[in-house]
């Protein structure tokens, strides 16, 4: 049986790693991405971009399947726009992970979030939709982690963690058991965070600010 053609919405230097984790899980032909107008008819790795966001009413009427590979480092307004956007129109947004991830069967991940090499998911973790659990990331046992996050790579959320919707943590960041953060935080690279954060705090190591 032939495999379905998924279109993947965002041209930028994520969506190299997210055409990588999708060739290797086999399940999709990857069909084209869409991008920016600068960036229509040129190419990432092999593959073309062959619309913007603003046809992707046409492409609903040839292709079923997408994937948001834009990135999320300050902001996750860009990544939420499209995906809100691909479900209203209509695209089923696939739950992608890597073969060289470890997911528990015990552990729960919506639709559009994408694993990527190395993680790990332990029993009990859930995990929203359209979030990237990047490489090498460590996601313990019974964590929670809401819609729209970037867990970075080599971040660590021990156990019982919650990080609430939209939130960013940066490379290698360690996140101690059973501390919470609110929505739309950003830990910076390499922090080590012992307390919770209320919404929208920007946490870089020894200062604490609002967003």
């Amino acid at each position: 049986m032939d495999k379905p053609n998924i279109v993947l919405i965002g041209a930028g230097d994520h969506a190299h790693a997210c055409i990588d984790v999708i060739e290797q899980q086999g399940k999709y032909n990857i069909a084209g991405l869409v991008g920016m107008p600068h960036e229509l008819g040129t190419k990432r790795l092999e593959y073309l971009v062959i619309a913007t966001d603003s046809s992707l009413h046409d492409l609903t009427k040839i292709y079923r399947y997408a994937c948001i590979s834009a990135g999320q480092i300050h902001s996750p307004d860009i990544r939420i726009r499209l995906y809100q956007q691909a479900i209203e129109l209509g695209f089923q947004l696939p739950l992608i992970i890597a073969p060289t991830a470890y997911v528990s069967r015990h552990a729960n991940i919506s639709q559009g979030t994408i694993v990527m090499n190395g993680a790990i998911i332990n029993a009990g973790a859930r995990i929203g939709s359209n979030c990237i659990i990047n490489s090498r990331a460590l996601i313990e046992h019974d964590v929670v982690v809401e819609d729209n996050c970037h867990i970075s790579t080599g971040v660590v959320l021990n156990g019982r963690a919650k990080i609430g919707t939209g939130c960013f943590i940066g490379s290698g960041s360690v996140v101690k058991e059973g501390v919470s953060l609110g929505k739309e935080c950003l830990v910076g690279m390499g922090v080590s965070l012992r307390n919770s954060l209320d919404d929208y705090t920007h946490f870089v190591g020894n200062e604490k600010y609002d967003k």
